[in-house]
């Protein structure tokens, strides 16, 4: 089969260099995306004199044709044709004859492919969006129904402060809600249309850039063929942004596993979303959340790499850049499949509420809350915190915790301590006590959860 380039060539290409340099296996992917850029690209040859109407009329048919046969899983693509954009050609002069030829007048390759992965990026950029609004709605479920429950809070993995449960969760819905705003922002550096650059000079033909973007809803067109060809920030952008979502996701899994732990034993994962042991029976093992956070690497990974690629390359195109669809593809996927499986795990979780609070029950996380009540006693918090240090030492050699020692033993330490000390220490009263903007006490929470809502509504 000769090649639809091969005319300045006298030897047929290597099988070995076939395989090495054809990129159909995966771009096969931007099928939709590239018949979608055709037709633009022929309406407007056609509304600029540059074919005829009735030739343009053909194309579009023929396009039109191999699109539902693509849809329908009925075509096959050849390793010869290299890519989606000469298996496609190759097809539509099957379908129509070498009125097909003319579809390629004033463009090239080189700004065809770049049209097909904004028009996709564009595309999956909108789907991450709807999918990330999904996972939002379950950490806002999730809050709702347990606004009440305290928990340990945590620094350095070490119970810090009893924190409302509810408060924990939603810090990630705006975690997400960043990365949404960042995905909405990167759409208008997506939105520029390559079409009509060329191979990087432009063409000599008198076609119309704006009309193509305008067909294809892009927002504007690159104003530098060579920039327009070989640019894929917009690529880089992307698979940025989904590291830092991935990375968010991981941190949700990782407290996922570690919760579902029987030594913390804070929530329980619904059964379909675990998986069993092949050795021991009792297992119940949250490979959905582990798997979240091994696939961050394999993200991360995608976006070095086309990092790597595109650190030394000279303007314009070069064969280097087809190393740019597989990481973003692999991204595309794995985004798509952690997205839809973390909301729905997380809106069926069970949270075991008695648990949570027997941890905040049983620790000395309310110390800063009795350095606090020697504040409001009038002793400087420097010298408040050294007090209460020495109390959680007393405690934990007397084997008890801040509410079981006695009034003697507080003041034994301190005559500014009263009764009103054990009501200071009390969980329920800890939480509701941090009433600043965004703290954990529960007006405070609700106002959050609903500006959560309103967020999601808007």
């Amino acid at each position: 089969m000769s090649k639809l380039w091969g005319g300045r060539f006298t030897k047929a290409t290597n099988q070995l260099v076939e395989s090495f340099t054809a990129s159909i296996e995966f771009d096969q992917q931007f099928a939709i995306e590239d018949i979608e850029g055709s037709i633009a690209h022929v309406t407007m040859l056609s509304e600029c004199a540059i074919i005829t109407d009735e030739e343009a009329r053909q194309i579009i048919d023929g396009l039109q044709t191999i699109k539902k046969k693509i849809k329908s899983g009925s075509v096959n693509y050849t390793i010869e044709d290299e890519d989606i954009h000469m298996n496609i050609e190759r097809m539509l002069t099957e379908e129509i004859g070498p009125v097909a030829g003319k579809l390629h007048t004033g463009r090239s390759r080189n700004d065809q492919v770049a049209t097909d992965i904004h028009l996709y990026v564009k595309k999956k950029t909108k789907e991450m969006i709807n999918l990330i609004t999904a996972v939002q709605q379950a950490f806002v479920n999730q809050a709702d129904t347990n606004i009440d429950v305290i928990m340990p809070g945590y620094t350095h993995l070490q119970r810090a402060q009893p924190i409302l449960f509810s408060h924990h969760i939603l810090a990630y819905f705006w975690m997400l809600e960043r990365d949404k705003e960042r995905l909405k922002d990167s759409i208008k550096r997506v939105d520029w249309s390559p079409l009509g650059a060329g191979a990087l000079a432009g063409t000599t033909f008198p076609t119309n850039r704006e009309r193509t973007a305008e067909l294809l809803g892009f927002d504007t067109v690159y104003p530098n063929s060579l920039d327009a060809v070989s640019d894929r920030d917009f690529v880089l952008e992307f698979l940025s942004i989904a590291s830092i979502l991935m990375t968010h996701l991981s941190r949700i899994s990782e407290e996922l596993v570690i919760w579902s732990s029987q030594e913390f034993n804070f929530v329980e994962l619904d059964d379909s979303f675990c998986t069993g042991s092949s050795i021991m029976p009792q297992k119940k093992n949250p490979d959905v959340p582990e798997l979240l956070r091994g696939k961050t690497g394999r993200v991360h990974g995608n976006l070095f790499g086309l990092l790597t690629v595109l650190k030394g390359l000279p303007l314009a195109y070069n064969k280097d850049m087809q190393e740019d669809k597989e990481g973003l593809l692999d991204t595309v996927i794995t985004l798509d499949g952690s997205l839809r499986l973390l909301a729905p795990m997380i809106d069926t979780m069970q949270v075991k509420k008695e648990n949570m609070y027997h941890a905040v029950d049983q620790d000395y996380s309310n110390a800063t809350d009795i350095a606090d009540y020697l504040v409001t006693k009038g002793l400087p918090f420097r010298e408040a915190h050294e007090i209460i240090g020495k109390i959680v030492l007393y405690a934990i050699q007397q084997k008890k915790y801040l509410l079981e020692l006695s009034l003697d033993e507080y003041q034994s330490f301190s005559t500014l301590f009263a009764k009103d000390v054990f009501t200071f220490l009390e969980p329920k009263h800890v939480v509701d006590a941090r009433k600043s903007l965004g703290g954990t006490a529960k007006s405070q929470v609700q106002q959050q959860l609903a500006q959560a809502k309103a967020v999601m509504e808007g």
